[in-house]
C-alpha cells in the first residue's frame, strides 16, 4: 500500500509542475501583448504631439490678433464717440444759451406788453377825464334858483377819476365806509368804463358784506365779474361765495363760486381762503377733472 502511495505521488509533482508552467507561459505572453500595445500607444502619442503642439501655437497667435484687432477697434470707437460728443456738445451747449436767451426776452416782451396795457388803462382814464372836463366846460351853469339841488346833478364829475378812487379807497381803509360808499358809487356812475371800475364794486360790495347787506354786496360782486379778468377778479368769486354761504340756501352756488375762485390762482392768499372755506364744507378745493372752469 505505502508503495502505491509514494508512487502516485511522485506521478502527481510532475503534473502539477507543468500546469504551473503552462499558466507562467500564458502570463508572459499576455504580459508581452500589454508591452506591445504600450509602444504601439507611445509611438501614436509621439506622432500626435507635434501636431497638437502646432495647432495649440495656431490658436495662441490667432488668439493674440483677435486682441490686438479688438484693442484696436476699441480704440477706434471711442475717439469716434469723443469726437461725435464734441460735435454735438457744442451744439446742445448753444441751443442751451439760445433757450436761455430767449425766455429772458420773451419775458422782456410780457413785462412790456403790461407796460403798455398799464399805459393804455391810464391813456383810457386821461381820456374820460377829457371828455368829462370838456362837457363840464362846454355845459351851461345851472340857474341861481336851483342852488340848492344836490352836487353831480348835472351829470359832471366831481373831481378826476383817479382822484375820486384814491379818496373813496382811502376812506374805505380809514374806517369811513359810508363816505367811501358814496365815493365809489360816483366813481361807478361817472367811470363805469375805466380800469378801476371792478375794482370800484369789487369795494362796494366789500362795503355791503361787512354791514350785513347781503343782496347789494351779491349784486356788486357780480356786477365786478361782469368785466374782463382783473387783478380784482379772484377776490369777487371768494367774497362772492362767502356771500352766498350767509345768505344760506345756496351752498352748490357758492362751492361753484369758491372753486373758481381757488382755481384762478392757488397759490396766493385769496386761493388758500378759498381752498380753506371748501375744506370747511368737506369740499375738495380743486373742481372735479373734465370740469371747465367760467370765469
Amino acid at each position: 500500500m505505502r508503495a502505491c502511495l509514494f508512487t502516485l505521488i511522485f506521478a502527481a509533482v510532475p503534473i502539477a509542475g507543468l500546469a504551473q508552467k503552462q499558466q507562467i507561459q500564458e502570463i508572459q505572453r499576455d504580459v508581452a501583448t500589454l508591452q506591445d500595445q504600450v509602444r504601439t500607444l507611445q509611438r501614436g502619442f509621439d506622432e500626435k504631439i507635434p501636431q497638437i503642439s502646432l495647432l495649440l501655437g495656431q490658436v495662441l497667435e490667432e488668439s493674440k490678433s483677435t486682441g490686438r484687432a479688438v484693442a484696436v477697434l476699441e480704440a477706434r470707437v471711442s475717439d469716434k464717440l469723443s469726437e461725435q460728443v464734441k460735435a454735438v456738445g457744442a451744439p446742445v451747449a448753444t441751443l442751451g444759451t439760445k433757450v436761455d436767451q430767449m425766455s429772458t426776452d420773451f419775458q422782456s416782451v410780457v413785462n412790456s406788453m403790461n407796460d403798455v396795457v398799464s399805459r393804455l388803462g391810464k391813456l383810457e382814464q386821461k381820456m374820460v377825464d377829457l371828455k368829462n372836463a370838456f362837457t363840464t366846460i362846454t355845459t351851461p351853469p345851472p340857474p341861481a334858483t336851483s342852488s340848492t339841488a344836490p352836487a353831480g346833478g348835472s351829470g359832471a364829475p366831481p373831481v378826476p377819476a383817479e382822484t375820486l378812487y384814491e379818496n373813496a379807497l382811502r376812506d374805505k381803509m380809514g374806517g369811513k365806509p359810508e363816505i367811501a360808499l358814496q365815493g365809489f358809487q360816483e366813481y361807478i356812475k361817472h367811470y363805469a368804463s375805466t380800469e378801476k371800475a371792478p375794482n370800484a364794486y369789487y369795494w362796494l360790495g366789500q362795503i355791503y358784506y361787512d354791514s350785513g347787506d347781503l343782496e347789494n354786496a351779491l349784486k356788486n360782486f357780480d356786477a365786478a365779474l361782469e368785466y374782463d379778468k382783473n387783478n380784482k377778479t379772484q377776490d369777487c368769486l371768494l367774497m362772492k361765495g362767502r356771500t352766498l354761504l350767509r345768505m344760506g340756501g345756496k351752498r352748490t352756488a357758492a362751492v361753484e363760486a369758491l372753486r373758481k375762485a381757488y382755481g384762478e390762482d392757488p397759490k396766493s392768499e385769496a386761493g388758500a381762503k378759498a381752498c380753506s372755506e371748501l375744506k370747511s364744507l368737506t369740499v375738495a378745493c380743486a373742481a372735479p377733472a373734465g370740469k371747465k372752469r367760467k370765469d
